[in-house]
């Protein structure tokens, strides 16, 4: 062949070939567009099979709540059987366990004569005497307390008795009813609404309008407390925060026609110090809000893995939480990757619980060598579970497998942060069990009635939550602080509220509770030996209580925890 026809040719296979090449091309390109229309078909698949799965599991809640259960009705028996229908009745026993004595309550203590006709009292010998016990329960009582203020002139001079002073001007509410209402309140998530009902079902008359104004002026007299407490959390060295949400009156109508509001609360917790500091920014959850308020601090940071919370790493310590991470590997299912995931967490909280800072000489020391010998190779082995199934091609994106595993991934540096000291918490649990009170009156009280309402409740479950970390009761510590606050001025420094926060008004009273509990015992082992009465010596603990400015309650509580009733 020559030359020209050779060229000709080779151009001729060459065209061809390209012809060939753009077929294949299109081919590939139909073929990509199909997979990836499949791909995008089956990740909606999977986000609709989760939202599924979600809804059956709300479901699954809801018929295992017993309250929610319809009674099943039993099968008839058989009559050819012959057998019984009725359940044999039990003997009255307490299954071996020792009845509560509840040397906590007042007691009243009466004798019971036989009042047979024929029963002549002068004529009889005392054969024996059993006591039966009855546990009453009298409803709220209120005591409108008078007092003669009395003058008298002597020598020229005139001579006049003080009233104690009310918390606020021109009021006649005492500071422990005012407690009262905050405790329903904040405490036991009652509506003002139910509150005042409650309190005219026991016999005082009382409006919304009252009971709202006095948990304002309260809000206003502990302003200056508030401020203390959300300063000294800062000076704690290890900080749990996170965040809640409660609904909100508003003007504004939202797109639903509602003016109602979805707003966010802010919690940080001083974990060594055992106090809690709420705040609000008219609901909003902007990072500005809490980076604002931990500007600054220097410490160790525990939280769940919200973006603002991350960025804090920059400079402190920050911590993640392993529930937070468990519960994404939990909502996989039956995933056998998430099941092996979840073992080995259990595994960290098994070896963690062997040993407690405190008990049987357990130091902080001493639980910190112990994490360094049983965490690192869970971790090691958890690591390379994650990487494994992050680099499988099966995995899709935004299903819930996907975000578990890259969520761990993302808070890996926080997880491994917890073990960098002995005394640090696993989980963020001790912040998620105080939001509980605010959750309960989400679902009792629905709304907070304004941003004013919330931003006033967060300062009252400040207190109510930090009262809960120290142990103490919520109404006896608002008894006493409401009438401490009362008297001083607004320009008071902080330090001076600083010792009217729970761990330092804990601290002062500690002492005056043990001389108390020391006299309660004394009068208890008198009365027992003497066989006299114990509620002839009342009268002279609650005298000495009220010198103390405590209640009987107080005393009798501690003395309970302190075992003594087992003497």
């Amino acid at each position: 062949m020559k030359k020209d026809e050779i060229i000709a040719l080779l151009q001729q296979q060459n065209s061809f070939l390209q012809e060939q090449l753009q077929e294949a091309n299109r081919k590939v390109d139909a073929l990509l567009e199909e997979v990836t229309s499949l791909r995008n078909m089956l990740e909606h698949k999977s986000e609709e099979d989760a939202k599924q799965k979600r809804i059956i599991k709300g479901l699954a809640k809801i018929t295992q709540n017993k309250s929610e259960k319809q009674p099943s009705t039993p099968a008839p028996q058989d009559a050819a059987t012959g057998q019984s229908s009725e359940k044999k009745e039990r003997a009255r026993t307490n299954n071996g366990a020792k009845r509560k004595r509840h040397l906590e309550v007042e007691v009243v203590e009466e004798d019971v004569e036989p009042n047979d006709p024929r029963f002549n009292k002068e004529l009889a010998r005392l054969y024996k005497t059993r006591d039966v016990i009855r546990y009453e329960l009298i409803p709220m009582r209120f005591i409108k307390k008078i007092y003669h203020v009395r003058t008298y002139t002597q020598n020229d001079e005139f001579f006049s008795g003080k009233a104690p002073d009310a918390p606020f001007l021109n009021s006649q509410y005492d500071g422990s009813f005012i407690a009262g209402l905050a405790q329903l309140r904040y405490m036991y998530a009652m509506p003002v609404e139910r509150i005042v009902k409650l309190f005219n079902d026991n016999g005082f008359d009382m409006d919304k309008g009252t009971a709202h104004g006095l948990l304002r002026k309260t809000e206003i007299l502990f302003d200056n407390l508030y401020k203390a407490l959300g300063s000294v959390i800062k000076e704690d060295t290890y900080i749990a925060g996170d965040e809640t949400y409660h609904k909100v009156l508003i003007k504004d109508k939202n797109k639903d026609g509602k003016g109602i509001k979805k707003a966010y609360i802010w919690v940080v917790t001083a974990v060594n110090t055992g106090l809690a500091y709420y705040f609000y920014h008219d609901g909003s959850r902007k990072e500005d809000i809490i980076l604002d308020y931990m500007k600054g601090y220097q410490g160790a940071f525990q939280s769940d893995g919200f973006s603002p919370y991350r960025k804090m790493a920059k400079w402190l310590l920050r911590m993640a939480c392993f529930q937070h991470v468990k519960r994404k590997f939990l909502d996989c299912g039956d995933d056998f990757d998430a099941k092996v995931i979840v073992r080995l967490i259990n595994r960290l909280y098994h070896q963690e619980h062997k040993h407690k800072i405190g008990e049987d000489g357990w130091t902080e020391r001493d639980n910190y060598k112990w994490r360094q010998q049983y965490a690192p190779p869970i971790m090691l082995l958890t690591r390379k579970k994650l990487d494994r199934i992050a680099a499988d091609n099966r995995l899709l994106p935004k299903t819930e497998k996907y975000e578990a595993v890259h969520y761990m991934l993302n808070e890996w540096d926080a997880l491994m942060n917890i073990f960098t000291r002995g005394d640090y918490h696993l989980d963020n649990n001790l912040v998620e069990r105080l939001n509980r009170y605010i959750s309960l009156s989400r679902r009792n009280s629905l709304f907070f009635g304004s941003h004013a309402g919330a931003k006033r409740a967060a300062m009252f479950y400040s207190l109510a939550c930090s009262c809960r970390l120290q142990g103490i009761n919520f109404f006896e510590y608002i008894s006493d602080v409401i009438n401490k606050a009362a008297v001083l001025s607004p320009r008071t420094p902080l330090s001076k509220y600083r010792e009217l926060l729970p761990d330092k008004w804990k601290q002062k009273n500690i002492a005056q509770v043990f001389i108390l509990e020391r006299y309660f015992f004394d009068v208890y082992i008198l009365a027992s030996r003497t066989r006299l009465r114990l509620s002839m010596h009342c009268w002279q603990l609650d005298r000495c209580c009220r010198t103390m400015n405590m209640t009987l309650i107080l005393t009798t509580n501690s003395l309970r925890r302190r075992n003594l009733t087992q003497k």
